[in-house]
């Protein structure tokens, strides 16, 4: 059974840092593409940055420059620095872990609030 648990999250005041972390099990997880999203009370779930098993990584425009997301193949970790953090970063963050054949999966989330 696959299972993605994030942890990391938390208040943080603008400017500041966050850097959350996703646990994966019940995959083989050095072939899926992890990503991680995130949903802001009244807006739709956005990609906020995603890494494939190739190591090409894509971010919402939102964040490039400010976050970076990163993998770990042996602890089968996926992490995400979060710097420069503003009031709209503010979210339920998710980790995601998708594969073409073998379907995706969907962590619990987060909660990343920035405010001062």
């Amino acid at each position: 059974q696959v299972q993605l648990v994030e942890s990391g999250g938390g208040l943080v005041q603008p400017g500041g840092s966050l850097r959350l972390s996703c646990a994966a099990s019940g995959i083989i997880f050095s072939i899926y593409t992890m990503g991680w999203y995130r949903q802001a009370p009244g807006k739709q779930r956005e990609l906020v940055a995603a890494l494939s098993s190739g190591g090409v990584t894509n971010y919402a425009d939102s964040v490039k420059g400010r976050f970076t997301i990163s993998r770990d193949n042996i602890r089968n970790m996926v992490y995400l620095q979060m710097n420069t953090l503003k009031p709209e970063d503010t979210a339920l963050y998710y980790c995601h872990a998708e594969h073409a054949v073998l379907g995706n999966s969907w962590g619990q989330g987060t909660q990343v609030t920035v405010s001062s």
